[in-house]
């Protein structure tokens, strides 16, 4: 997708940070943009702050988790401009508690915000997208942690490596289809953004969040700290975004350090398939 002029992109997770950058990324290159965040105020602040022109912009409040909200940001995208060509799935959450100190609600919620919010994008975008038959591209944010896994983040961490699992294996099934819609994951480490403080916009049904134990409060503090720590701007992330989709690459890795972490992961998983010698001796 190397032409983003007078196209159409959605964006979930908009109204700030990560979202709110693609969508200045898009604008920049001339699309149409449909904005979706939870949060229906501070996403209507967003969409004016772009100074776009009215007839090329849709906000519409969503909450991902629902599949029903995100149906309805489809019906609402397609009938507003007849076509989608960049779905970005980007809304996500972040918490950080001990893996045994995460309730059921603590699961329910960041899951179903930042693996099935993907999952019901998918479900609801995708098929219309293959309809049009026209060039297209999936953006599905996940994170750094989605790739290698560190301690104090488990439903963090299980999401995103859910979200580049979904991702990879929707490149591959519309590779097999020889399908004109690209693939790209979108994996970050900390960027400056409130990915810390998203309880205080955790939905009711979910229940309130509970203090962090003394065991707990060092794991968040560092995630808070990381992520005001981050080099790499929420707009530095979008550029980089919007090349690599132009260029149709698949993994998207912003920070470089990263690397070498993914390398030893991945070289461990590799030394732990190679049968041992006992492994391979015949049985007595």
């Amino acid at each position: 997708m190397k032409d983003f002029s007078d196209r159409v992109a959605v964006i979930t997770g908009a109204a700030s940070g990560i979202g709110l950058a693609l969508a200045r990324q898009a604008l920049a290159r001339g699309m149409h943009l449909v904005l979706s965040d939870l949060d229906a105020a501070a996403l209507e602040g967003a969409g004016r702050s772009l100074g776009a022109d009215p007839a090329r912009l849709l906000t519409h409040a969503a909450d991902v988790s629902r599949d029903a909200d995100v149906a309805s940001l489809a019906d609402a995208a397609f009938a507003r401009f007849g076509a989608v060509h960049l779905l970005c799935n980007n809304a996500g959450v972040g918490f950080s508690r001990l893996a045994a100190e995460h309730s059921a609600a603590d699961w329910e919620w960041v899951v179903g915000v930042n693996l099935f919010g993907v999952a019901h994008g998918i479900r609801h975008f995708l098929p219309r997208m293959q309809a049009a038959g026209a060039s297209a591209h999936v953006l599905n944010t996940a994170s750094a942690a989605g790739l290698v896994s560190t301690p104090g983040l488990a439903a963090y961490n299980a999401s995103k490596q859910g979200v580049v699992a979904l991702s990879e294996t929707l490149r591959a099934e519309l590779a097999a289809q020889r399908s004109p819609i690209g693939v790209s994951v979108l994996c970050p480490a900390w960027v400056p953004t409130a990915i810390h403080a998203s309880s205080r916009a955790r939905p009711e049904r979910f229940g309130a969040t509970a203090p962090a134990t003394e065991a707990s409060q060092p794991y968040e503090q560092g995630m808070e700290h990381a992520v005001q720590a981050g080099r790499l701007s929420a707009d530095d992330i979008a550029r980089i975004a919007f090349e690599a989709v132009a260029r149709d690459q698949f993994y998207i890795l912003p920070h470089s350090r990263i690397g070498q972490a993914v390398q030893e992961r991945f070289a461990e998983i590799a030394a732990a398939a190679v049968p041992t010698a006992s492994a391979r001796a015949p049985s007595p």
